[in-house]
């Protein structure tokens, strides 16, 4: 157990894996992170979720405005195509198109104005919820890994990750929840879950498990 514990530890996070600094906190990075939790949340594996990313990176699509000016036909075709993103293309880019809209009409392209603007936690999953086609899954996402980072972002862990915490006898109450420290522990247990059942690919799936 003490060797699984020291391995979650040291596990990278799901934003780390895909170059996005949300450590520094710039709308930049939050906005990246924001847009790649949207593709986590569907219902497709989380590979095709990070290669449709990084074809928005490839594109230089990782700004409200850009993708905006891009328009819904190249979002599905290259970006979803490129990604592998194929069932679901045309609904998805519908969704990001219209997240980067309402991003821009209410916090003026700023998440850390959508922050501030909660007064607390359930504030700000309530404030995110009212994104098109933004979930509780995709809530928990995007905000898991910025519990250090931002004061409010402190979602509960999923099911998934009790429930593997459960698996490797590891008590996570003994870990400030709010630490870097829980986060890669949380990272580390969803990828072990994929690695227990390599059949639940959907990031859905996987959490709520």
């Amino acid at each position: 157990m003490r060797h699984a514990l020291r391995d979650l530890k040291s596990s990278q996070l799901y934003s780390e894996e895909l170059g996005i600094s949300i450590a520094a906190k710039s709308d930049t990075e939050l906005f990246k992170w924001f847009l790649a939790s949207i593709l986590f949340g569907a219902r497709i594996s989380e590979e095709i979720a990070k290669n449709t990313y990084r074809a928005f990176e490839r594109h230089r699509l990782l700004t409200p405005h850009r993708i905006l000016k891009a328009g819904w036909e190249f979002l599905v075709d290259p970006i979803m195509s490129e990604g592998g993103y194929v069932r679901y293309d045309g609904r998805k880019s519908s969704q990001i198109l219209r997240d980067c809209e309402q991003l821009l009409s209410s916090y003026h392209g700023s998440l850390t104005r959508l922050h501030d603007s909660a007064h607390d936690c359930r504030g700000l999953e309530a404030k995110l919820l009212q994104f098109f086609g933004v979930g509780p899954i995709t809530v928990n996402i995007f905000l898991r890994e910025l519990r250090p980072f931002w004061q409010f972002a402190n979602p509960p862990p999923l099911p998934v990750v009790k429930n593997m915490a459960d698996r490797y006898g590891i008590d996570l109450t003994a870990h400030r929840q709010k630490s870097i420290t829980f986060a890669r522990i949380e990272a580390g247990l969803i990828r072990a879950r994929r690695r227990h059942a390599p059949e639940k690919s959907f990031p859905n799936e996987m959490a709520t498990a």
